[in-house]
């Protein structure tokens, strides 16, 4: 898209009561200081976005007499399309015209936006203006027209181990995920590794504390097996003497029982047999008569019997169980009791010896265990040590691809997009250089010569064109000319305010 100038005019505008300029392909406006030079470059960023020509707030008023209005027009030629646009200031308030018509402040905002971006406008128009933006402004405004090389050229120009090993990991996942996932692995694996250096550590100082026994533990068990055969043979002697033995005393006790229990029926047999018989009635204390007589008589000799009967049952228990007591014998087993004691005592002996072998083979197993823990968790952390360095170097290199396509552009001037940090990683940065030098500490000439070349780079990338206003332009003795029309100021030190213009030819 070409944007030309065809006519400005300028109605009370700050010092121009009623000025008029033609544009051609190029134009000199000439003068002493303070004669409206500046006027007529800030006249247009006025016009169109109500600012001065480095976007801050403009008074357009009269400066030396009064006047009821400022008005700027401005026919703009975009391509083969002509559009007339103007804007006023009435007693405070603005008004807008397109093609002279009156219009709303959106409307006008609105069809200014649609023919160009503000920020690209004023840097093309004005070539001191892309400086005053911040830094990110200016990087992002730049880098729009730059792609981002692709990973895989990236790739190729890294080192084959983490270019193969990026490349795979890529597949799964984006650099920025991949970043987040092994800077959260790194955090974790770096306490886990702390942790496993100290179990192992505390684990190695307990194994140090403890002699290694030497001793044959395959004996030592084959030795416990055959003690603990020699108690359980032992044992069943001893189970067995143990039955006899309880046999024994139960039979005993239960004769002593039965002996007990003749000693008292004898007494109370004695008791029976002693027994008189009562003649009378117990009850109404009458004479028993001859057959009340016997039957009690018989009643007692009937109870005689039965207690003899039972009696004879006692004994004769007893007589059976002394004579199943004489066939047995009481086994003395103390020996036994006594060779089953040592030989525990010895077996005990012996599983100390094996569990302290044992104790020492599973601390020396975990230590084991621990060092290859730890050293598993060093592998992880530093593959993902490695995926970041990875990370870093495909961002400096990516950095730096795409600072050298960014570069390309320019033939004078050094960008500077990117900056590595101490710690390798990539941060963004934006800094122009002329001949080693930072923008800011550039003289006004290589000031100038600065801004032509980034706003004809600018224009060649967006695929716009505009004029472009060279301020102080006596101050610059040559200059490459720029794309599209060129304005000059100079300031001609006694000349009144001349303006002339040049087509081609």
């Amino acid at each position: 898209m070409r944007i030309n100038f065809e006519t400005l005019t300028l109605q009370n505008f700050k010092s121009h009561r009623d000025l008029s300029v033609t544009f051609g392909e190029r134009t000199q406006i000439t003068g002493d200081n303070a004669k409206g030079k500046s006027s007529i470059f800030e006249a247009i960023t006025w016009l169109l976005y109500g600012v001065d020509a480095v976007g801050s707030k403009l008074d357009p008023t009269p400066i030396t007499y009064e006047a009821e209005e400022t008005l700027v027009s401005l026919l703009i030629k975009i391509d083969e399309k002509n559009v007339l646009l103007g804007r006023g200031l009435k007693k405070g308030k603005a008004t807008y015209y397109i093609n002279e018509v009156p219009s709303k402040a959106k409307e006008f905002s609105e069809l200014i936006d649609s023919l160009f971006d503000k920020e690209l406008f004023l840097s093309l128009f004005n070539p001191s203006y892309f400086f005053t933006l911040h830094w990110e402004k200016q990087r992002a405004m730049l880098l729009q027209y730059v792609s981002a090389p692709a990973n895989k050229e990236v790739l190729k120009h890294m080192p084959d181990e983490q270019a193969k090993f990026l490349e795979r990991l890529l597949k799964k996942h984006s650099l920025d995920d991949l970043e987040k996932i092994h800077r959260e692995n790194k955090n974790k694996k770096d306490k886990d590794y702390i942790a496993a250096q100290s179990r192992t550590k505390t684990l190695q100082e307990q194994l140090e504390k403890l002699e290694k026994p030497n001793l044959d533990i395959d004996s030592l068990k084959a030795e416990v097996s055959h003690i603990t055969i020699q108690i359980q043979e032992i044992g069943k002697v001893t189970e067995s003497a143990g039955e006899t033995n309880r046999k024994i005393n139960t039979l005993q006790t239960r004769i002593q029982s039965l002996l007990s229990e003749r000693d008292r029926m004898k007494k109370d047999f004695q008791i029976l047999k002693n027994e008189p018989i009562e003649d009378t009635c117990r009850v109404c204390k009458q004479p028993l008569q001859d057959e009340s007589l016997k039957a009690a008589e018989e009643d007692k000799q009937r109870r005689i019997q039965e207690f003899k009967a039972h009696y004879d049952q006692v004994v004769a228990q007893r007589k059976e169980l002394e004579a199943e007591l004489a066939q047995l014998e009481y086994i003395d087993v103390s020996e036994q009791l006594e060779k089953i004691r040592e030989l525990e005592q010895k077996r005990e002996s012996l599983l100390h010896d094996i569990r302290n072998y044992e104790q020492y083979e599973e601390l020396e197993t975990q230590v084991k265990s621990a060092a290859a823990d730890e050293n598993a968790t060093l592998q992880a952390l530093k593959a993902s040590i490695f995926v970041l360095d990875s990370i870093k170097a495909f961002r400096a290199k990516e950095a730096e691809i795409q600072a050298e396509k960014v570069q390309g552009f320019f033939e004078n001037l050094s960008i500077k997009l990117f900056e590595q940090l101490k710690n390798g990683e990539i941060k963004p940065t934006f800094e122009i250089e002329m001949d080693g030098k930072p923008y800011r500490k550039l003289s006004l000439s290589e000031g100038i010569r600065a801004g032509l070349e980034l706003r004809d780079v600018l224009s060649q990338q967006s695929g716009v064109i505009t004029p472009v206003f060279v301020d102080n332009a006596e101050s610059i003795t040559s200059f490459k000319e720029p794309v599209g029309q060129l304005i000059i100021s100079k300031v001609v030190a006694g000349q009144e305010l001349k303006i002339e213009k040049e087509d081609a030819e």
